[in-house]
């Protein structure tokens, strides 16, 4: 019986007659499906179905949407969504230092943050300005310490250069160093203090006292065969000599004392004492022993004799305390691998600290404050110079905000320590001497680098537009692009002739998933060409915005109108089919659907085969049951959408 004669034959049977045979494939076993006697249009994850293509029913295919509507919670105006254009604006810059990644939604964590920077003031809020240059006080090859004083007329410092004393004076920016009288013999002085009028130094002899006024009134106060840490503190002095700890009197006048009793004894005989500071009820003494260091608390009776010393806090195995600082209810930890901040916990003076607010190889050997900021004696972009710290601007607990500060270009010594003179600062080299911010000159140039832009996504973008904020009367700005690898690529310049024009992005090449920029303040009107004119103050710099576009692949949904009933015929007219086969493949592709995994879509009509996934089913009932067929077939509409 022809197959034609047979189907004709079991359509006129009743429904509860049994179906002699079965024509073409139940089961869909294999993401691939290959044609053999049936002509199949088209296979999705290894089922075949023929297309239904009609005027009503179209094939249709269109690029999927690829723009991602998203929330962007950045408190710059016009960043709510990333529809269009993609942007990314900051305004300011006064929180600091540190991050790798400009990413709003991460909260205060990021916000008006940067990577790093170098010459440049951002601690006011909205602009960013360079800093000021710095002049030699004292030349020097020695190991200088330094301490901030006034002689009675003149703001000045008192330096500690290898075994000599000196005093600086500065008269704009020109410095006046004298010498002050020693008695004795001189040996390399290893610590500095003052109390206002008078200075104290230990050498490896002894410890002096004089009178900042005078360069003639030195007394060796206390034999001291060992070199000490000394320390003026709640109007007493303190001495960490090797292992021990004394309190001495400050108002001797006269000299060959020995030490006094050690009001505390370290039980490591390697133990050395390395900073003294207070604050609030308690004197603060930090030492270390080869990887362990500690903070120990010294507190005073009521009859104004001490306490015995007691552990208040232990640094991490392999960090050594080297500088102590208290200022407006801080203590400041300086140590070998950055700079902490602790706080009283309780009345008792128990101290609990932070993590590092930031880190650095050279170490940390000192602090100086003004206002709201400390500065740190620290590497500033591996030269001598500082590292500020603003204690108003809190980023987590017991963690401030931070940025590279004053420093010598021409100086890659470490940083001993710094001081004010009067209002401005001054720092020391172990390699050239001593360092005094100008009056009113400018470093030449300086630069700020944002974190890395990626709009919260690992998508790939095309960076496109740049324009950067501020005013430009004095000076230039050098607009430069930074690729992921750290390449900067010099883009574009502002300044008063130039003007404010947006920048086409063009370098790094192609589609990025992050750039930086690098915003260059210049005294030159052109910052690439020193023969340019050179102004006496720099541009002020505002802030900036940058645009981009995703640069995701394009996929693409595909509209599939298909045939889907129990008996069909091909292009060749071969038929095939049998009962319930259209319901069976609705379940098998619905199956599929529910999965939301990728299958494989094969067009046999064009050649095509791509990864998809599904992205919808629907099902339109064309057939009442009839005779020995179920009659549930009608028409699928399938929309796919192209993946990989």
């Amino acid at each position: 019986m022809a197959l034609s004669s047979t189907i004709r034959t079991l359509r006129s049977r009743d429904i509860t007659d049994a179906i002699p045979f079965n024509v073409g494939q139940p089961s869909y076993v294999s993401d691939i499906w290959t044609n053999t006697t049936v002509a199949y249009d088209v296979a999705i994850g290894g089922l075949p179905f023929f297309y239904g293509i009609s005027n009503e029913r179209p094939y249709e295919r269109q690029t999927a949407p690829y723009k991602k509507q998203q929330f962007d919670n950045s408190k710059e105006p016009g960043e709510q969504t990333l529809e269009g254009w993609w942007i990314r604006s900051q305004s300011s810059f006064h929180r600091g230092a540190g991050i790798t990644f400009f990413d709003p939604s991460a909260g205060e964590e990021v916000e008006y943050r940067f990577n790093t920077s170098q010459g440049v003031d951002v601690w006011t809020k909205g602009q960013t300005t360079l800093l000021k240059d710095t002049v030699q006080g004292l030349s020097s090859a020695n190991n200088t310490i330094i301490v901030g004083a006034n002689d009675g007329t003149n703001d000045c410092l008192v330096v500690a250069d290898g075994s000599a004393l000196k005093k600086i004076t500065m008269a704009t920016d020109t410095p006046t160093v004298s010498t002050y009288t020693q008695t004795g013999t001189a040996s390399a002085i290893q610590s500095l203090a003052t109390n206002g009028s008078r200075y104290f130094f230990a050498n490896g002899t002894h410890i002096h006292y004089g009178n900042i006024g005078s360069t003639t009134s030195d007394i060796e106060t206390y034999n001291c065969s060992v070199p000490a840490t000394i320390g003026y503190v709640k109007q007493r002095l303190f001495a960490g000599v090797a292992n021990a700890l004394h309190e001495l009197d400050a108002t001797k006048t006269t000299g060959g004392h020995t030490l006094p009793t050690a009001i505390f004894t370290h039980s490591n005989t390697s133990w050395v004492w390395s900073a003294i500071s207070e604050s609030g009820s308690a004197v603060y003494a930090a030492g270390y022993a080869r990887n362990s260091s500690a903070i120990y608390k010294i507190t005073v009776k009521d009859d104004a004799t001490l306490n015995t010393p007691t552990v208040t806090a232990e640094l991490p195995v392999g960090e050594k305390v080297l500088s102590l600082f208290s200022y407006l209810g801080f203590i400041l930890i300086g140590t070998n691998k950055g700079a902490r901040i602790a706080q009283q916990s309780d009345t008792a003076g128990n101290l609990v600290y932070g993590p590092l607010i930031f880190e650095t190889s050279q170490g940390v050997n000192g602090f100086t404050a003004k206002g709201t900021y400390v500065w740190c004696a620290s590497a500033s972009n591996g030269n001598a110079g500082l590292v500020r710290i603003d204690l108003s601007t809190e980023i987590s607990p017991l963690r401030y905000a931070y940025a590279s500060d004053l420093e010598q270009s021409s100086s890659t010594g470490t940083t001993l320590s710094v001081a004010l003179i009067g209002s401005r600062l001054a720092f020391t080299s172990n390699a050239s001497g001593v360092w005094v911010e100008k009056n009113a000159t400018y470093v030449t140039s300086g630069f700020l680098q944002t974190g890395f832009i990626r709009y919260g996504t690992l998508e790939p973008k095309n960076f496109k537009r740049v324009r950067a904020r501020g005013i430009y009367t004095n000076g230039g700005l050098l607009i430069s692009p930074v690729g992921s690898d750290g390449t900067v690529y010099e883009t574009a310049i502002y300044n008063s002739i130039i003007g404010t024009p947006e920048v086409n992005i063009i370098n790094p090449p192609g589609s990025q998933e992050f750039i930086a920029m690098k915003f260059t303040l210049s005294l030159y009107k052109d910052p690439t060409d020193l023969t340019s004119t050179l102004d006496t103050t720099g541009p002020t710099f505002k802030g900036y915005q940058i645009r981009a576009l995703p640069a995701t692949p394009r996929q693409h949904l595909i509209q599939l109108p298909l045939y889907c009933y129990d008996v069909e015929t091909d292009r060749y007219n071969v038929q095939v089919g049998y009962d319930g086969r259209s319901w069976e493949r609705i379940q098998a592709l619905e199956d599929l659907e529910s999965t939301g995994d990728e299958v494989i879509f094969q067009d046999f009509t064009t050649g095509e085969q791509i990864t998809v996934v599904i992205d919808s089913v629907g099902f339109q009932r064309a057939t009442p049951p009839s005779g020995g067929f179920s009659g549930f077939g009608g028409n699928l509409t399938v929309i796919v959408r192209e993946v990989g």
